[in-house]
């Protein structure tokens, strides 16, 4: 219990203190003592959580109940292992961002409140995964809005202003609709506690099957905002290039990952059963599909480097989505596998991108000619991190779509069971085509090249460290997928 509440409260208290204590910009000839301390402050509060955090993960095994809403609302807590596979991405994934971010804000005003929301997400990233039930998870999955769309519109320009808006008024949007869908939940299942196997009662089933459909495709539809899910995808490229480089590495790695859960809770509320077959499957596959092809095709057409890979994002989430609309085991494992494997691909990605902006200001993609030339261990890692993105052996990218490929052509579905794996491949060599010519370009600029002009302009070990880490985990995940495979197997069987 106390495990549980540290990790959750711990980060949160913190970041309240870091907006409370420090309201003031750091400023004057104090500056960089008083930012040496800030950062000093962050990096071990950020050392204590994911500290926390692994311990809970390890030694917790009782939920238990925080407080009553109403009689029958408990707020409660338990570690699943469907929790626990998304904490340990968000484990990895924040504090790596985190430590980058010590370099890469050193030129950005209002730090202090940047690292107070960003330890309050962290915190309420912690307090998703380890959600008991429905409840509990909408509460939070709200918190985590609020929390982080100050790292949006952080610049406080006007694009970035209207960006947190726009992230602000699609994930109230969802959410509410997700709201609407509790409520009928409610009145037909004995709890609201989460289950893999269905918790609709077996009458209301019979007497009201249409309607509980409506509502599971409402449900989806509305916490599918989060993941990026056409038709409400488009907050994501408004958001990601405004935001400093670590958020958009959080946001795309690990936040948008909450619409994802959220998805799975949901399946596992109704029942895998109850939705196979039905059109809400069909009209799911549907939109999945389309938004795996249509962020591929955005992305390759995108001149902006990060928006480009946050359309990347858009396409890559839906990969997920799509094996879980399949619902077999197959899928389900692929999803949870891609899971891991684009959450440290696409913050080594950005975070490659934020190092090539701190250090040669250069945004778009015809500007990184020669870039490999200038900053070779970056360059390095962003191919790397692209071969997983696309789906290249040994990474971790290979085997989520080769388990999702699988997965649907297992399936049985008519059309599906082909259309799914014909899309992915399609949306694999456009995500070929919008990554790997930076590394061409990067590396091989051409003879007209001047080879005498450039500098190494390689970011410092607060940067490189981070995105050589993330990169390497990503080829972990694809050179030893039995054990990944296996802590998903028992994600699945609930064992």
């Amino acid at each position: 219990m106390y495990l549980i509440l540290s990790s959750i409260f711990f980060p949160i208290l913190a970041g309240l203190f870091l907006l409370i204590r420090f309201r003031t910009p750091l400023s004057g000839e104090n500056r960089a003592v008083s930012r040496k301390t800030l950062t000093s402050l962050i990096g071990a509060l950020l050392v204590i959580t994911a500290a926390l955090v692994v311990a809970a993960l390890m030694c917790a095994k009782d939920g238990f109940t925080l407080f009553y809403l109403t009689k029958n609302l408990p707020v409660c807590f338990r570690i699943d292992n469907v929790g626990r596979l998304f904490s340990m991405l968000a484990v990895i994934a924040i504090p790596c961002a985190g430590f980058f971010s010590f370099a890469y804000m050193k030129h950005e005003a209002r730090e202090s409140r940047y690292y107070g929301f960003y330890l309050l997400a962290f915190g309420v990233l912690n307090a998703l995964c380890f959600a008991g039930n429905l409840i509990t998870f909408y509460l939070f999955f709200e918190l985590l809005t609020l929390s982080s769309m100050p790292l949006v519109l952080h610049n406080g320009s006007k694009e970035a202003l209207m960006a947190g808006l726009k992230y602000l008024f699609y994930s109230l949007c969802g959410a509410y609709a997700a709201l609407f869908g509790i409520y009928f939940l409610y009145q037909n299942c004995d709890s609201l506690t989460f289950t893999a196997d269905g918790a609709l009662r077996a009458s209301s089933i019979a007497e009201h099957g249409g309607f509980l459909l409506v509502t599971a495709f409402v449900m989806l539809l509305g916490f599918g905002v989060k993941a990026g899910m056409f038709p409400m995808h488009a907050w994501l490229p408004t958001a990601h290039p405004v935001a400093p480089a670590p958020a958009s590495a959080v946001l795309s790695a690990v936040i948008v990952k909450a619409g994802v859960l959220a998805i799975i809770r949901v399946v596992g509320m109704f029942g895998r059963d109850f939705l196979r077959g039905t059109w809400v499957q069909t009209v799911w596959l549907i939109l999945a599909l389309i938004t795996v092809f249509m962020g591929s095709l955005l992305a390759y057409r995108e001149p902006v480097l990060k928006k480009r890979l946050a359309y990347s994002t858009v396409s890559q989430i839906s990969y997920i989505l799509f094996g879980l609309a399949v619902m077999n085991e197959t899928s389900f494992t692929g999803s949870l596998m891609h899971v891991l494997a684009h959450g440290f691909v696409k913050a080594a990605l950005f975070l490659c991108a934020g190092a090539i902006i701190y250090k040669t200001g250069k945004t778009r993609v015809a500007e990184m000619r020669g870039i490999g030339k200038e900053m070779p261990l970056t360059m390095w890692c962003f191919t790397i991190a692209s071969l997983g993105l696309i789906g290249i052996p040994p990474t971790g990218g290979f085997v989520s779509k080769w388990y999702l490929a699988l997965g649907s052509l297992k399936s049985g579905l008519p059309v599906f069971d082909v259309l799914g794996p014909v899309i992915l491949l399609v949306s694999a060599m456009l995500t070929a085509g919008y990554l790997l010519p930076l590394t061409i370009h990067g590396f091989f600029p051409g003879a007209d090249y001047d080879y005498g002009g450039f500098q190494k302009k390689e970011p410092c070990r607060l940067m490189t460290v981070p995105i050589v880490i993330l990169t390497m985990l990503s080829v972990l995940t694809g050179l030893f997928p039995d054990m990944v495979a296996g802590i998903i197997a028992m994600a699945i069987t609930g064992r």
